[in-house]
């Protein structure tokens, strides 16, 4: 079976199919459409970072990576080809929980090869104006991040443990978000084509036009969830502490380009324990229409 929807930016149709990977695949994204062309998820292979985070090879395209790629590093998914008949991800309803979902429906199984994580080593920080982002040394992988937008959403903060597998109650299911004002212009730029009210939270100057929300501060529970996702385009899951204040897909990359180009600043480590690596135990899914 399939997962069904249509891309959030694109507004074209695609299905998309997660399928078992060797041990030490990493994530693979396979364009079937085009003679199973092959993308790695790695920060080598970032392109457009403004309004998602998409990734390009040999001038193939896979946009809006975020979302499954959160999703795999909050349950723990390391092996995987994520199939897709068209140039971007679905949007489902906006958030990583379909994703999960679809995997969990499946199931997961344990590959005989110990996950090896990034350690963080020394400090790394990146600013930009009022944004930053940084990476610090810490016996765990925690996240905490701040965003300041406009009312009705203001000023909000979040702080999640992520080696306490908090990710599918905390922070799987918050949504994307975007002003109604702004919904013309972006659309004129090429973008939010696929946008509905069924997939992005639509705000308006007086509140939430399609609520409830699912958590009172589900913005900035979204934010955290992108970030994870474009992390993991270091290829790992981190140990260390990563902290975020108004930052965006173009401060995460920048960050995990950073961390990629000096390698001083981390190293390679596998835990002692059954963290063994792990894929989808089928390539099962269920239908999803965004």
């Amino acid at each position: 079976m399939e997962c069904h929807g249509v891309g959030l930016h694109s507004g074209a149709p695609v299905c998309l199919r997660i399928v078992p990977a060797a041990a030490g695949t990493g994530i693979v994204f396979r364009r079937v459409d085009l003679d199973n062309f092959e993308i790695e998820a790695t920060g080598r292979n970032v392109a457009r970072v403004s309004y998602a985070t998409s990734l390009q090879k040999q001038g193939v395209l896979i946009s809006t990576t975020e979302h499954v790629l959160s999703a795999f590093i909050g349950i723990g998914l390391d092996n995987a080809i994520v199939e897709l008949d068209n140039l971007e991800v679905p949007i489902l309803d906006g958030s990583a929980q379909p994703f999960i979902d679809l995997i969990l429906k499946a199931g997961l199984k344990q590959q005989r090869k110990k996950r090896s994580y990034l350690r963080i080593l020394r400090e790394v920080e990146v600013r930009e104006g009022n944004k930053f982002i940084a990476a610090y040394p810490a016996p765990g992988y925690s996240v905490s991040y701040k965003i300041k937008f406009a009312p009705p959403i203001g000023d909000q903060s979040f702080e999640i443990d992520l080696s306490r597998d908090q990710y599918s109650k905390e922070l799987a299911a918050a949504r994307t978000f975007g002003f109604l004002r702004e919904e013309e212009a972006m659309r004129n730029m090429g973008l939010i084509r696929g946008a509905t009210e069924q997939n992005v939270i639509v705000l308006t100057d007086d509140g939430v036009k399609n609520g409830p929300l699912r958590f009172e501060d589900e913005f900035v529970r979204h934010k955290v969830l992108d970030l994870i996702g474009d992390l993991a385009l270091l290829g790992k899951q981190i140990i260390g502490r990563i902290v975020a204040d108004r930052a965006g897909h173009a401060m995460h990359t920048a960050l995990v380009s950073r961390l990629l180009k000096d390698k001083s600043l981390w190293e390679e480590i596998t835990l002692p324990g059954p963290a063994d690596e792990r894929v989808p135990a089928m390539a099962i899914a269920t239908p999803q229409q965004a």
